[in-house]
């Protein structure tokens, strides 16, 4: 495994049985993590068709995790009915410190979906809006997001 791509679920608080087959992890609005379907070795090969499919052009060795929620996002005026959580996040975040220990994955190799698709243009995943706002941190820019988070996940390996 040589990256973590972050994700929201675009869905409710709670992960669903189409959440647990795109993803290794998912956060509920409580905090907890729940696991898919696939494990993240799964894809280390993503040619047997099976693994989960959460970055298009980029799941090959990559862990994919999400945060459950952000159904009718529209814009940072509108996070719609299930805005992610400060608890969400913060488990987020050590999650994925976690799995950076874990996997010897560099913390610069942590991107949001967002991310990966402006560095991918001719991929699916251009174009992707998550994770471009942080309902409780709503004076990080779009732009900001992924650094944010990756000093964020420092933060929690240094701990850890």
């Amino acid at each position: 495994m040589n990256k973590i791509i972050i994700h929201w679920t675009a869905g409710a608080h709670t992960p669903n049985a189409v959440d647990k087959e795109h993803y290794h992890y998912l956060i509920d609005s409580e905090g907890r993590t729940h696991e898919g379907k696939y494990k993240p070795e799964d894809n280390e090969n993503c040619a047997d068709g099976r693994y989960a499919a959460h970055t298009g052009g980029g799941n090959t060795g990559a862990i994919g995790v999400a945060m459950c929620g952000m159904f009718g996002f529209t814009g940072s005026e509108n996070v719609g009915a299930y805005p992610i959580t400060p608890v969400q996040l913060e488990a987020c975040f050590h999650l994925c410190a976690e799995l950076c220990k874990k996997y010897k994955i560099p913390v610069e190799n942590v991107w949001t979906h967002y991310e990966f698709g402006l560095n991918h243009p001719d991929t699916t995943s251009h174009g992707k809006i998550d994770i471009i706002y942080l309902p409780p941190y709503p004076d990080v820019k779009r732009n900001e997001v992924g650094g944010f988070i990756r000093n964020k996940i420092r933060w929690y390996l240094d701990k850890i």
